[in-house]
């Protein structure tokens, strides 16, 4: 256990990689604000944790909305006093169908909670942590490899995450004066249960269906982990952490 009094929000914390995550902050000494849609499951990973009094909280967020995020942001300052971390993870995708059939909703959904939940998120926290003292803290955006290279049948998802690299970079420049740290984590095939399906085979490039390899999300959570445990004077920029046989560098 680690021996600071650091603050995190972890956003779609109660399954998969913000799950794993949320654990591994807590574990490393954090007290967590953990968000997501359903409060059940965020309090299942409370439980789970055996966390502490006054270590976590749960709090029901849809971060497509400006006020609940806004309530999110609130909420920890309350109990919490400041905001050291911010895991920006809450992500959705849209369905494998042919772009020319994608209604506008599905393009509009993944856009409002991948990309300006993503903005909304990281603009409360500049509010708290260039005015908090100790000034600053950090923010790490999950992007993907989609911020890379696309899946077939996957624009909603794909462009929202090249845009995280753009609020990425926009969000790292304009910290710089406020000591606020920006990164991002691009993750390629995590085993949780939104990733189970590669094991059973995914459409590649050249329209074929192949099984691809999984790890961990363990590895995921100590790549998350010690890009937080630098000193404000360093960043992590990017980093890409991914099961090593997956069909990402060169041709699938």
């Amino acid at each position: 256990m680690a021996t600071h009094d650091k603050i995190a929000i972890v956003t779609g914390a109660g399954t998969g990689i913000g799950k794993a995550v949320a654990l591994a902050l807590l574990r490393e000494g954090y007290r967590v604000a953990l968000a997501g849609r359903r409060k059940e499951p965020l309090e299942q990973v409370v439980v789970e944790a055996g966390a502490g009094p006054g270590s976590a909280i749960a709090v029901a967020t849809d971060v497509s909305d400006a006020a609940s995020v806004r309530a999110l942001f609130a909420k920890t300052k309350e109990t919490f006093g400041r905001l050291d971390l911010l895991f920006n993870n809450a992500g959705v995708g849209a369905p494998g169908i042919n772009l020319e059939d994608l209604t506008y909703e599905q393009w509009k959904t993944v856009v409002d909670i991948n990309l300006t939940g993503t903005f909304l998120c990281v603009q409360e926290a500049f509010r708290i942590m260039k005015s908090q003292d100790p000034r600053g803290g950090r923010i790490i955006n999950n992007g993907s490899i989609s911020a890379h290279a696309p899946r077939p049948n996957s624009i909603p998802y794909t462009a929202t995450k090249h845009a995280i690299t753009g609020i990425t970079k926009s969000a790292s420049l304009d910290g710089r004066k406020y000591d606020i740290a920006c990164g991002q984590i691009d993750i390629g095939n995590a085993a949780t249960d939104l990733a189970a399906r590669m094991a059973k085979g995914v459409p590649q490039a050249n329209g074929t269906i192949a099984v691809e390899p999984l790890m961990d999300v363990e590895h995921v959570a100590s790549a998350v982990c010690y890009m937080a445990s630098l000193p404000l004077d360093v960043n992590v920029q990017f980093l890409t952490v991914m099961a090593t046989k997956m069909p990402f560098v060169g041709r699938g």
